[in-house]
């Protein structure tokens, strides 16, 4: 989509950003903005002239997301809290949507991936570390997202839900490692070690309908005291990073098998039917059955369609999430 200066800070806000004050811009401003989105994730593609720009501080409230611009042509150089980032192509940089940020660039183009806070789960401390540091897209992690995230501008459409929700959770768990490399290649302090080794063993028992903090601790010969203790600065305590993710396995299962809710959320470690609904609800605004429902809806299309149709499939993601929503 190409707009007049208007437009495009229109367009800039529905899709998440602050609106930016360009001193550099006239009447005769031209700029380029595509959105996609890919399960939780908003990919949104610009094209910008010589720009000088100023975003201020929003309200916490609109802090859901968090982005990573990833550049493709041009120079920018960013500054948001106590980073200045130079970006060339390739190069990126974690940016928080609430916080004043000023930018100067050249012609440019540059995709930025809007992740929700609560997926990419990393402490506000090392968020503060990180925000308006260059990372460097030529090699290693940066590498990796930095072509991901092009490459994922152009093609994220004819996904189906459960392929868009998984490669949503790729895409996000390898910005993370981005991230993480970032921080530096210092060895881990012991707490961090064995805060990650007990992540791992959550996460590979989480459909054992045993796994709880008690056994956790005896596994790992601590107290459950000290357990606590380990993850009291983390976003989620133990119990409820175990309810998160067997949360998020019963979302893509519904979303992409034709299993019943009762028999997703049993294979996931909750006993109880009703229970499970009340918080799958609770957590994604909408609920599970609406999922098995929306599944069977496109699996009907897909076998009546013609040989030379496809079922419908290419509804977009946005449409199919308003759906289970109704």
């Amino acid at each position: 989509m190409i707009g007049n200066l208007e437009s495009f800070q229109d367009e800039l806000a529905a899709s998440g950003f602050p609106r930016l004050v360009n001193k550099l811009a006239g009447d005769g401003f031209r700029g380029g903005i595509t959105t996609r989105a890919l399960g939780p994730l908003r990919l949104v593609s610009l094209d910008t002239p010589e720009s000088a720009c100023v975003g201020r501080e929003r309200d916490a409230s609109d802090g859901e997301h968090l982005a990573i611009k990833v550049m493709t042509r041009g120079r920018t150089r960013i500054e948001q809290g106590r980073g200045d980032a130079e970006l060339g192509p390739t190069d990126l940089v974690l940016l928080d949507p609430t916080r004043t940020v000023r930018f100067e660039s050249t012609a440019a183009a540059h995709v930025t991936i809007l992740v929700p806070r609560r997926e990419l789960r990393i402490r506000p401390a090392q968020i503060d570390r990180l925000i308006g540091v260059r990372i460097d897209g030529s090699h290693g992690p940066g590498a990796l997202v930095s072509v991901l995230a092009r490459q994922s501008a152009r093609s994220a459409t004819g996904f189906r839900a459960a392929e868009a929700l998984r490669s949503a959770a790729a895409v996000v768990e390898l910005i993370a490692v981005a991230l993480e490399a970032r921080l530096g290649d210092e060895q881990p302090a012991p707490d961090e070690w064995l805060r990650s080794r007990i992540t791992g063993y959550i996460e590979a028992r989480l459909a054992d309908p045993d796994l709880s903090p008690r056994g956790i601790a005896v596994a790992h010969n601590m107290s459950v005291r000290r357990l606590h203790k380990l993850f009291e600065d983390q976003p989620l305590t133990v119990a409820a990073l175990i309810r998160r993710r067997r949360l998020e396995r019963c979302r893509a299962e519904l979303t992409g098998s034709g299993r019943t809710v009762t028999a997703v959320a049993a294979r996931w470690g909750f006993s109880d039917p009703t229970h499970f609904s009340k918080l799958f609800k609770a957590t994604y605004g909408y609920n599970a059955r609406a999922l098995v429902t929306s599944n069977r809806a496109r699996t009907t299309r897909t076998r009546t369609a013609g040989p030379d149709e496809d079922g419908g499939d290419q509804d977009t993601q946005e449409q199919k999430e308003k759906s289970w929503r109704r």
